[in-house]
């Protein structure tokens, strides 16, 4: 089938799924952090002991440290933080551990952070050869699906000072790091609310879901559950259940040396490493299926340019051709009949 029949094809179908529509409600200002999609990398230091971090941290235990920020070119800032390790397999398996940020409201009124109270950061997870590599690759991700779905986590990167305690010694890391929103901003700017329990995917927004499950088989993701809610935050909004995905460092597309194919859902019998895709969508009507089809073709340059704003960056040449080539297989398949039938229409799950 060629465009022009695909086209009309969905055109035909559209009327009977209107109600899978987005709706998209005008939204409150995005606050200063987060301003713009493609931004210019935040420069900032930290200062703590990794150490003390995993053995003094827990969800309710924080750690007082600064967080130092470049304001312009030559003026630098701080703010009093608390901060915390997160995370399940990186806490227990990274050098560099995930942090979760709480930061006082009177003290970032007036400042980029105003409307952030709490954040997380994304660091490298092993002290390896271009593992800020790895990251630009997982903040290229999250990047992707910001351009598909209004239903997403704002992000920014920053480049980071890392200067680790170690007892009497400073140790100076020079790291890549991604700055994640926390779910209440999200939910606030959709005005919806977050949920908790747990919702079958089948129940779950059709239009949304489609894109989601697009969007894992895009970066190669098995490490993730929208039944199960891992690696997946639910939102209520607009009368609709909608999961957004997160935590992208297992992916195909990241590719990193310690990432494995996921136990969930009997994966491991259907692939042998991380860089190769299976479809892990439930299965929804063909024209639905068609309309987010078509969708992901035509934001297929915009994809990519993300990657190109990216690419300065990168220290490893190596490391972003590699990503650029896994995303252009994913359109490969978006743009045969037949790839695209046996690799999705086909693996669409019933329960």
């Amino acid at each position: 089938m060629k465009y022009l029949a695909l086209l009309l094809y969905i055109f035909i179908g559209m009327a009977a799924h209107a109600q899978d529509t987005i709706h998209r409600k005008p939204t409150s200002a995005i606050p200063g952090l987060f301003h713009d999609r493609l931004q210019q990398p935040l420069a900032i230091k930290l200062k703590f002991s990794a150490k003390d971090l995993r053995k003094n941290t827990n969800d309710s235990a924080y750690i007082p440290s600064y967080l130092s920020y470049r304001k312009d070119a030559s003026v630098w800032d701080s703010l009093k933080i608390k901060l915390r390790a997160r995370g399940n397999y990186r806490r227990n398996n990274c050098y560099y551990v995930p942090l979760k940020l709480k930061l006082d409201k009177p003290y970032i009124e007036g400042t980029m952070f105003e409307g952030n109270p709490k954040l997380k950061i994304v660091l490298p997870c092993l002290t390896e050869r271009d593992n800020n590599d790895l990251v630009l690759k997982e903040y290229m991700a999250y990047k992707f699906f910001e351009v598909i779905s209004p239903y997403h986590f704002k992000t920014r990167l920053a480049i980071i000072e890392f200067n680790e305690e170690k007892g009497s010694r400073i140790r100076k890391h020079n790291l890549k790091a991604i700055f994640i929103e926390d779910m209440d901003n999200v939910a606030e700017r959709h005005q919806g609310r977050t949920v908790t329990r747990k919702v079958h995917p089948l129940q779950q927004d059709g239009l949304t879901s489609l894109q989601n499950s697009f969007f894992q088989f895009l970066i190669g993701n098995t490490d993730f559950s929208t039944k199960g809610q891992h690696n997946e935050k639910l939102l209520y909004t607009d009368n609709k259940y909608v999961s957004i995905p997160y935590d992208f460092d297992m992916s195909g597309l990241v590719n990193a040396s310690y990432a494995t194919i996921s136990g969930l859902e009997n994966i491991k019998a259907s692939i042998t490493r991380v860089t190769e895709r299976v479809y892990k969508g439930y299965k929804r009507d063909d024209h639905l299926l068609q309309k987010v089809r078509l969708d992901y073709l035509a934001h297929k340059n915009e994809m990519f340019a993300v990657m190109d704003s990216l690419k300065e960056f990168f220290h490893s040449n190596g490391q972003f051709t590699e990503a650029k080539d896994f995303i252009a297989d994913f359109f490969e398949i978006m743009e045969s009949d037949k790839k695209f039938q046996l690799s999705i229409a086909d693996r669409a799950r019933t329960k």
